[in-house]
């Protein structure tokens, strides 16, 4: 496993990491299972485990953090989110002060840690000033409950914004975004997002680096139906189209002349760019983590990597 840098940050996150996503605090994997993706990432090397308040509202950060717990604190890198409604409460969502504050140590308590190392804002609030969100940010610093902070799903001019007020007024800036981006998923963050982040020090850590399944292979002959597109009409319809299918079908003589399964390929392809920091995977089996953990040991050479974009360019 290689570690790079949380962008100009000093700590280091595993090139590859797990998260929380749909599959924990709502019973979608079983417990054992759960408990041994999470011990065979670890034995691998991923050191960063992503969470937010609301997966299973509160309850995947209590599943993964007891899983956690078992580790010792200093080598794990672990992040939770903030933003969404956690209740019907008016001011239980959004990044306000209050809102943020509040939420930190519900989560804490959820871990069962005293501190997070990386507090991400879900999603940018449009009902509050920028300013307030990244003060509550710099307090929650200071008082050592967060140890960095970032946002998910902000714009390019949201997150510059972010930066220069925190460079006027003395405050922790964001080392970190968390964008959606994949092979199929790309032209916003490599056309807005990284000539935004990278001058300014702020590291990607990309969710659905796999676009929800599709670049696995798994859709090749059509959607069976106990599979996520099968059961999850949105999730389908986001990726699962002829073109998709025929670029997929086509990146698999790539991944095998290398050695390499498609999602490793796939993965490895996202951290060919020196502005990513990690890539967020999910697992329900351990069989599934130790396949995309190898992938944060794979370079891929210039002839592969221009290989790969002549198919992601064909239509």
């Amino acid at each position: 496993m290689q570690y790079r840098r949380l962008g100009d940050a000093g700590m280091k996150v595993s090139a590859i990491s797990l998260g929380g996503w749909m599959n924990y605090g709502e019973g979608k994997v079983p417990a054992d299972e759960a408990h041994r993706v999470v011990e065979k990432a670890y034995e691998l090397g991923i050191n960063f485990f992503d969470l937010a308040d609301i997966y299973g509202k509160g309850e995947a950060e209590k599943q993964m953090g007891k899983m956690l717990s078992q580790f010792a604190r200093r080598t794990l890198v672990i992040s939770t989110k903030v933003f969404f409604p956690i209740s019907d409460d008016i001011n239980d969502r959004g990044l306000s002060r209050k809102h943020i504050m509040e939420s930190i140590d519900r989560s804490l308590q959820n871990l069962g840690t005293d501190y997070v190392d990386i507090y991400f804002c879900h999603r940018p609030d449009p009902d509050t000033p920028i300013v307030e969100t990244a003060r509550a940010m710099h307090t929650l610093i200071e008082q050592g409950k967060v140890l960095y902070w970032g946002t998910s799903e902000w714009s390019a001019a949201q997150i510059v914004e972010a930066v220069t007020v925190c460079e006027k007024y003395g405050l922790h800036p964001p080392k970190t975004e968390q964008p959606q981006y994949s092979m199929l998923y790309r032209e916003r963050v490599e056309q807005q997002i990284l000539p935004a982040t990278e001058p300014h020090g702020v590291g990607l850590v990309p969710w659905s680096p796999l676009a929800m399944g599709m670049l696995t292979g798994k859709y090749d002959d059509g959607v069976p139906a106990d599979s996520r597109f099968g059961k999850e009409s949105w999730a389908k319809e986001r990726f699962f189209t002829p073109e998709n299918v025929e670029k997929v079908r086509r990146l698999k003589p790539v991944a095998e002349g290398l050695g390499l399964t498609r999602s490793q390929l796939a993965l490895a392809w996202l951290l060919r760019n020196s502005g990513v920091s990690s890539v967020i995977t999910g697992a329900t089996r351990a069989e599934q983590v130790a396949d995309n953990a190898a992938a944060g040991d794979v370079t891929l050479s210039p002839d592969v990597i221009a290989e790969i974009e002549t198919i992601l360019s064909s239509s």
